[in-house]
């Protein structure tokens, strides 16, 4: 009998402790992220090789304090590419990472599609907006946007 309730309890804790992990990787950490004036989405400039804030309509998005990689946006923008290619930095090897599920705007593997197909055009948003971690921002041509925090070559 007493083998059954101990086996009865480690099963019932191993259960608790995947849920709670789960749950903290998925859902815990994140909040909104703030788009105020200082921390709107912003792309870099060729000419000066610094950060300008861009037009950006029914922008969301999420971050979380736990790690600088965890940054998703999506939004509008009235821009088209041909103007952004011309006055904006081009980034060279950008790899969207996935979202949580429940934030749905975000599709990381559509947004790889479609920037390897060259339907969008990946941007540098910020270089170093953390140590190591660059701001990346795809715009496709009806004016779809998507940031992401990507780690750079300064990190590996």
């Amino acid at each position: 009998m007493n083998g059954k309730i101990i086996a009865g309890f480690l099963v019932l804790s191993g259960a608790v402790a995947g849920i709670a992990m789960y749950w903290l990787q998925v859902y815990a950490f994140y909040e909104d992220a703030a788009f105020v004036p200082g921390q709107e989405i912003t792309l870099t400039l060729i000419e000066s090789g610094q950060p300008e804030a861009i037009l950006a309509e029914d922008v969301t998005g999420i971050d979380a304090d736990s790690s600088p990689i965890r940054f998703r946006a999506c939004f509008r923008t009235p821009l088209t590419q041909a103007m952004l290619t011309e006055t904006y930095k081009i980034y060279d090897k950008p790899e969207p990472l996935t979202a949580p599920g429940w934030f749905d705007c975000f599709d990381a593997a559509a947004i790889g599609e479609a920037l390897e197909k060259g339907e969008a055009i990946a941007f540098m948003g910020q270089e170093n907006i953390h140590p190591g971690v660059d701001r990346v921002v795809a715009v496709f041509p009806d004016g779809r946007a998507f940031a992401w925090h990507q780690l750079n070559a300064a990190s590996e």
